[in-house]
């Protein structure tokens, strides 16, 4: 008798995060692309009209449990940090070194990796800005009209949304041998701020107006671009105390 190899289990469904949005019906109507692909996970970063909003629940049109579980977040950085993978949605790199991909090319990645991804979708009327995208692994272009290309959050939601649904016919995308996919966002930044800090400490940003900002979202661009593995974050951790503290020194206070 031929034994089958057990299926593979099915991936997870991306959070889809919201930052800053701006109006009530827009979130409901983001809930109801939601569900009709199968995403549950809503996070909110500073909605401007505060949550919960009466107004979501009309445009929402039934998806009443992705209202009812949608989450609140003080800043971006908090709303992916359990993400291992985290894209945003924008028409333009803002000018920045990044990676850009499609949205088939962003469900490959995710439906290959083991853990929680993100999408990440900007205010109605500005979209993501650069410090935004920072918190990106990559930058997700949906492909449009050039003169009129601007979507708003629900059809977006659902254009990925339907890429997934679609990506799950496809054979996955591989990953590198023994390669278990990005460190999670909070364990990035963690690198991020201890690195940080230990610049500050020897005077290495630059004092003049504007100098050292430009300096820390370089490094931020740099830090998070290369998709670290939590191995990796951690190495480069060990890598800052050193430098921070010699080994020596370490030995001789313990």
């Amino acid at each position: 008798m031929t034994v089958l190899p057990p299926n593979p289990p099915a991936p997870t469904c991306p959070a889809i995060v919201l930052v800053r949005p701006q109006l009530g019906q827009n979130i409901g109507a983001v809930a109801r692309a939601m569900l009709n692909f199968g995403f549950t996970d809503l996070r909110l970063v500073q909605p401007r009209d505060g949550w919960p909003n009466a107004d979501a629940g009309p445009s929402a049109a039934g998806a009443d449990a992705v209202i009812d579980q949608a989450r609140v977040f003080d800043s971006l950085g908090e709303a992916v940090g359990d993400c291992h993978l985290t894209l945003g949605t924008a028409m333009t790199t803002r000018d920045m070194i990044r990676r850009v991909t499609s949205p088939a090319g962003a469900v490959a990645e995710m439906q290959a990796l083991p853990s929680r991804s993100a999408l990440v979708f900007g205010p109605e009327r500005t979209g993501l800005t650069r410090d935004d995208l920072l918190a990106c692994h990559a930058i997700c272009t949906i492909p449009s009209n050039p003169d009129f290309g601007s979507l708003n959050l629900a059809q977006a939601v659902a254009v990925l949304g339907y890429a997934w649904v679609v990506g799950q016919d496809t054979p996955a995308a591989s990953l590198m041998v023994n390669h278990d996919g990005p460190a999670a966002q909070a364990e990035l930044s963690g690198l991020i701020a201890a690195l940080e800090a230990r610049l500050s400490e020897n005077g290495w940003y630059n004092p003049a107006p504007g100098l050292a900002e430009t300096s820390r979202r370089m490094l931020v661009n740099i830090f998070t671009r290369p998709g670290f593995t939590g191995a990796e974050v951690q190495f480069l951790r060990g890598v800052v105390r050193s430098l921070a503290t010699p080994r020596s020194q370490r030995q001789d206070r313990g």
